[in-house]
C-alpha cells in the first residue's frame, strides 16, 4: 500500500509536542535543511549519570541523536512517512562537558527503495570536537506514493 507524505516542519512539530521521552528529555529544535537536522538537548540535573562528574548520561545522548537522524531523514524523502530505526551505532568519542547543551546534528546521505542510511555527531560547542558519532539505518514500513 502506498503511502503518500505528510507534510513535516521540524521546528512546529518540536514546539507543539507535549509527550513523550524527547519531551521529557527536554530536546528542542535548532536547525535544518533538506537532508539535515540539528536539535539541542540542554544539560539539566535530571540527565547526568555520574552525579561526581556531572556528565551526562548516555541515554539522553542516544535518544538525542536518534531523533535527529529520523529527523534527517523525513527532511530527505519529503515528508513525515512512518519509518524504524533498524541500526544506530553511537561511538563516544569523549564525555559532555558538565554545564553545557548537547546538539545533535543527524544527516540523512542515502535512501533506496526500503531503506536510509544516516550519520552525525553531538557536540557540545565544538562540531570539530565532537562527543559522539552515530552511524545507523531505518526501514521504511510503508512505501510513498
Amino acid at each position: 500500500m502506498a503511502i503518500a507524505p505528510l507534510p513535516f516542519d521540524p521546528a512546529a512539530f518540536f514546539d507543539t509536542r507535549s509527550a513523550g521521552h524527547g519531551h521529557a528529555l527536554g530536546i528542542r529544535y535548532a536547525a535544518h535543511g533538506a537532508d539535515w537536522c540539528e536539535l539541542g538537548l540542554p544539560y539539566a540535573d535530571s540527565l547526568i549519570g555520574d552525579p561526581a562528574r556531572g556528565v551526562i548520561a548516555s541515554g539522553p545522548i542516544v535518544a538525542l541523536l536518534d531523533m535527529a537522524t529520523s529527523v534527517a531523514v523525513w527532511m530527505k524523502r519529503g515528508g513525515f512517512l512512518p519509518h524504524a530505526t533498524l541500526d544506530l551505532r553511537v561511538d563516544y568519542l569523549r564525555p559532555a562537558t558538565p554545564g553545557r547543551e548537547v546538539i545533535g546534528r543527524g544527516e540523512c546521505y542515502r535512501v533506496t527503495r526500503s531503506i536510509a542510511f544516516v550519520r552525525g555527531i553531538a557536540h557540545d560547542g565544538d562540531p570539530e570536537d565532537p562527543v559522539a558519532h552515530v552511524a545507523g539505518t531505518f526501514m521504511f514500513t510503508g512505501m510513498p506514493a
